[in-house]
């Protein structure tokens, strides 16, 4: 095993290798970090602005999707519930959060 020693002791490197290897790993956390924030994190809230800007606009009338897959024609809007007619006579209450879409008018008349 002494045969690796010196080699060991070769790959230390002096003061001037250090360096720029300590200006490549800021550059390489950096770029990683640009990466993670234009394709993760950047579109992940404007994703979420999207969506708070769509339940601040439902209003009554407006046909919608709940996340489970239920569709029907919003009724009644309270602060955080929102009561939802599926079919003629059958409400049901969600919570607002619950809303995953708001449908283009006529959808529902079929």
């Amino acid at each position: 095993m002494s045969f690796l020693i010196p080699t060991a002791m070769a790959a230390t490197g002096t003061g001037a290798a250090s360096g720029s290897s300590n200006l490549s790993f800021l550059l390489f956390i950096g770029v990683f970090f640009a990466f993670f924030y234009f394709f993760l994190i950047r579109p992940q809230s404007k994703r979420q602005k999207e969506m708070r800007a769509m339940l601040s606009a439902v209003a009554k009338g407006d046909e919608v999707v709940v996340s489970g897959g239920i569709m029907g024609v919003v009724t009644l809007i309270d602060e955080a519930v929102v009561g939802i007619e599926i079919a003629k006579g059958v409400e049901i209450k969600v919570q607002k959060a619950a809303i995953s879409a708001c449908l283009p008018k006529g959808t529902l008349k079929n």
